[in-house]
């Protein structure tokens, strides 16, 4: 891609996120993850309906009449977003793929970080750590995230989630908000995920396409494992082929819910003809 093409797609994604992140997301993201607690502020003179607890005794004194100490939020935090780009996102059958809701998703919970003043990190991985951008604050880089999540390639289509889970826990000291966007394709986590959901205040976001659910009685048909390369000749008239594929979907989707449910993480599916818009704001909501 070459760099004309690549910031027309950096903009577009620009236009369309920071929209939904200045007029839908920013408040619900506001409430929804709280600051590190109440720093103080300033010092007023009392007026009727305050709390007398916070009343400041020793200005009080001082002016002769009563003063409260004045707290607020303190805001700032950390965003980490964890996105899968195994070979598995490059799937797509409603004009979209996976990897493009994905970095959509990715690029509103950024600029809804940024509307806070928060810090933004960003982990790309496989089973591997493909990339590793530090929390930072601002606008350029925002951009340069989504730029990393339009353009990047991967030096392997396989997924490990475990091993991505590990490298935030080694990395990220303090409390952080963390977003693991993937399809989660993968299994065995739940360990990892338990440590980092200690420290983190961790969501999964499971973007996913209607045609993996199941597989369609089409004949004989030439598959390719996306992240493994495997070519492989595949009877889909077999009732049993489909209810095995069937089972295994299923399996990987219980294991996702399951398992963030029981390390007290959030979870959200959305499906890529789906609005995530309303599927995040519903979750948003519900915490």
């Amino acid at each position: 891609m070459d760099t004309k093409e690549l910031l027309k797609k950096v903009r577009k994604i620009e236009i369309k996120t920071r929209r939904l992140s200045d007029h839908v997301f920013s408040g619900e993201y506001h409430t929804s993850f709280k600051g590190r607690g109440m720093t103080f502020s300033e010092v007023r003179q009392y007026q009727f309906g305050d709390d007398v607890r916070a009343i400041d005794w020793n200005v009080t004194a001082r002016y002769n009449e009563p003063y409260i100490k004045v707290f607020e939020e303190e805001r700032e935090l950390t965003m980490m977003l964890m996105v899968d780009c195994s070979g598995s996102e490059s799937f797509g059958t409603k004009n979209q793929l996976k990897s493009e809701i994905i970095t959509e998703i990715a690029a509103t919970m950024a600029f809804s970080a940024t509307q806070n003043n928060d810090k933004i990190g960003l982990i790309l991985f496989s089973d591997q750590i493909e990339l590793f951008i530090p929390p930072k604050k601002g606008k350029s880089h925002v951009l340069r995230i989504i730029r990393e999540l339009i353009e990047f390639q991967p030096k392997s289509r396989k997924t490990d989630l475990s091993q991505a889970l590990k490298f935030l826990s080694g990395i990220q000291k303090k409390k952080a908000i963390v977003f693991v966007i993937s399809d989660f394709m993968t299994s065995d986590y739940e360990h990892t995920l338990k440590i980092a959901g200690k420290k983190h205040d961790v969501t999964g976001v499971r973007v996913y396409d209607h045609r993996e659910e199941s597989m369609p009685n089409i004949g004989m048909v030439t598959m390719e494992d996306a992240e493994t390369g495997e070519i492989m000749l595949v009877n889909t008239n077999s009732k049993k082929v489909r209810m095995e594929y069937e089972k295994n979907y299923l399996d990987n989707v219980r294991y996702f819910n399951e398992t963030f449910s029981r390390c007290g993480s959030g979870a959200v599916s959305t499906r890529v003809d789906e609005s995530y818009v309303t599927k995040l704001l519903g979750y948003f909501k519900s915490r």
